[in-house]
């Protein structure tokens, strides 16, 4: 077995040489925003990952040796294994990404890197403390290690997935081609995936390929005439990074200790973000069919099909424990 480096850690100084270019393009040409508050919490939550991530990496990639006790094929170390499981790593990220924002539990760690305000290079590096104790990794890290790929090329492969991102998180960057647009997830991409704009809700998950989301329905175009809105539908309005790493697990918590029942208490943690018992509150389908409703009543022929129907009017203010994710 080759000893692979962590292609993250190379990465590094990289990041923050680009940070570093995209404040001072910002400050010269305006095209972008920097806070520094938002900007030191985002650095904050990047560093307390990356502790995070040496106190509990272990547990996914345990998992991993484990499930490629059972492997069904020996892939090997071939050049072709690691092209295969990048796509293949990337296919996963996908539906994990997606389910992230559709599952409260996952998207209590995963609704840290969308509570800032602000789209630069610096968001990229705001990232939950708590992913690897969600254990989602049993669902979506069994797959290839599963089919034959070894965990250490897993863990390369997914390195480089993380690299691939870190750059698309930027309003410094406007469009590329056509071609590369269709086929690859891009800034325009993604800040439509962290926009608030009810049109562009629940959209764009993919990490390096947009092609997911163009063949599974998710796909959302960024429009001139609708610029992006960031961060949650209400946001945390601090810049404690106690409160944005855990806001969301105390509102599970504050919402399972109410619950009436058994499968009250289920809904709050594993039904989607801003699920309740009564329907009180709102979720990604109820802001979607107030805006659907909202174009009938003003007799826009233009309104979209049911499935991409986006609430066009702000959505009413809503707790930490019940944030719909952007």
């Amino acid at each position: 077995m080759p000893e692979l480096p962590d292609p993250v850690t190379f990465a590094i100084p990289a990041f923050v040489g680009l940070i570093l270019a995209e404040m001072l393009f910002v400050r010269f040409t305006g095209r972008g925003r920097y806070e520094p508050r938002d900007t030191l919490t985002s650095l904050m939550m990047g560093l307390g990952n990356t502790i995070s991530g040496v106190l509990f990496g272990f547990l996914a990639f345990g998992w991993s040796m484990f499930v490629y006790q059972f492997a069904l094929f020996d892939i090997g170390f071939a050049w072709w294994a690691f092209a295969i499981a990048f796509i293949g790593d990337d296919f996963l990220y996908y539906w994990w990404h997606r389910a992230s924002h559709r599952v409260r539990w996952f998207w209590a760690a995963h609704v840290i890197h969308h509570s800032s305000q602000h789209y630069n290079l610096s968001t990229a590096l705001r990232q939950t403390w708590t992913g690897q104790l969600t254990f989602s990794f049993i669902i979506f890290g069994t797959p290839l290690a599963l089919l034959g790929f070894h965990p250490v090329i897993i863990a390369f492969v997914s390195g480089l997935n993380l690299i691939y991102q870190f750059w698309i998180h930027t309003e410094a960057v406007k469009r590329f081609p056509p071609w590369f647009e269709a086929v690859m997830n891009t800034p325009s991409h993604h800040r439509v995936h962290h926009a608030t704009n009810p049109r562009y809700l629940d959209s764009n998950y993919a990490g390096v390929f947009i092609v997911w989301d163009r063949m599974f329905g998710t796909f959302e175009p960024e429009r001139d005439d609708e610029p992006c809105r960031y961060g949650i539908v209400r946001n945390l309005g601090t810049f404690n990074p106690l409160k944005v790493a855990f806001h969301e697990w105390y509102g599970i918590g504050k919402d399972v200790a109410s619950a009436r029942s058994v499968g009250h208490a289920f809904g709050y943690a594993f039904r989607p973000p801003g699920w309740s018992p009564d329907g009180s509150r709102d979720t990604s389908e109820t802001i979607k069919a107030r805006w659907k409703e909202s174009l009938a009543r003003k007799g826009d022929i233009k309104a979209p099909r049911d499935e991409d129907a986006r609430n066009d009017a702000q959505a009413p203010p809503m707790g930490g424990e019940t944030n719909v994710p952007a």
